[in-house]
């Protein structure tokens, strides 16, 4: 690799390079926005605290197993607070999921203003408002016929 343009090697004063670069490439490092936003704090903590929890489980399984072929007897207590495990993993896999829905149900999800659904809604809230006035107008024209 050869650069560009190479200045002379001068060091400061505790022995750093000053020496500029100029290789005409773009840089190593470059920030891109990311393609989805990061998860709400609630849901990271669930998620987190389920993959310790099912890691663990995954662990003591095999000592489960492990223990079980070499006739050890620690084989079944292993089994038994695995099966206990496996269930309170169970629950923190639920726990993400239902912390996710809670989330998105109390703080909405971010609509943009070109959503299609949203514009969905204002034609049909405008076909409903047309329908009333439209039976407004039909009622109140019997009555004055009645009248």
């Amino acid at each position: 690799m050869r650069a560009a343009n190479w200045e002379p090697d001068t060091r400061g004063e505790c022995g750093e390079s000053d020496v500029v670069m100029d290789t005409g490439r773009e840089p190593l490092w470059q920030e891109e926005p990311a393609a989805r936003p990061r998860m709400a704090e609630p849901v990271r903590t669930a998620a987190v605290r389920a993959v310790i929890i099912v890691a663990l489980t995954l662990i003591q399984a095999m000592v489960a197993f492990l223990s079980t072929l070499a006739g050890s007897w620690l084989a079944f207590p292993a089994v038994l607070s695995t099966v206990a495990s496996t269930v309170v993993a169970t629950w923190g896999v639920l726990d993400v999921w239902v912390t996710r829905q809670v989330w998105v149900q109390r703080n909405g999800v971010r609509s943009q203003p070109s959503s299609t659904a949203r514009e969905l809604r204002r034609e049909r809230r405008r076909a409903r408002r047309q329908q009333r006035r439209e039976s407004r107008k039909a009622s109140s024209g019997v009555d004055r016929a009645t009248a």
